[in-house]
């Protein structure tokens, strides 16, 4: 499974090369995937805070 950072890359790649080359698939392409990279850093940085409240709940109920 690729990064979201590595997925930004590509896209931006892609979309570079169909920018060159006069490939509008291409472009789409590559905006799609940098889409999708932003995607999984957003559900990431969701995934993460959950984890921080569920976290930082147990440890309040373990000083009472």
């Amino acid at each position: 499974m690729s990064t979201p950072k590595t997925d930004k890359i590509k896209g931006r790649i892609k979309e570079a090369a169909g920018a060159l080359t006069g490939d509008e698939r291409l472009k789409r392409e590559g905006r799609i995937d940098q889409a999708t990279a932003d995607v999984k850093e957003g559900l990431e940085k969701i995934v993460d805070t959950a984890k921080d409240l569920i976290g930082g709940g147990r440890e309040e109920k373990d000083d009472k």
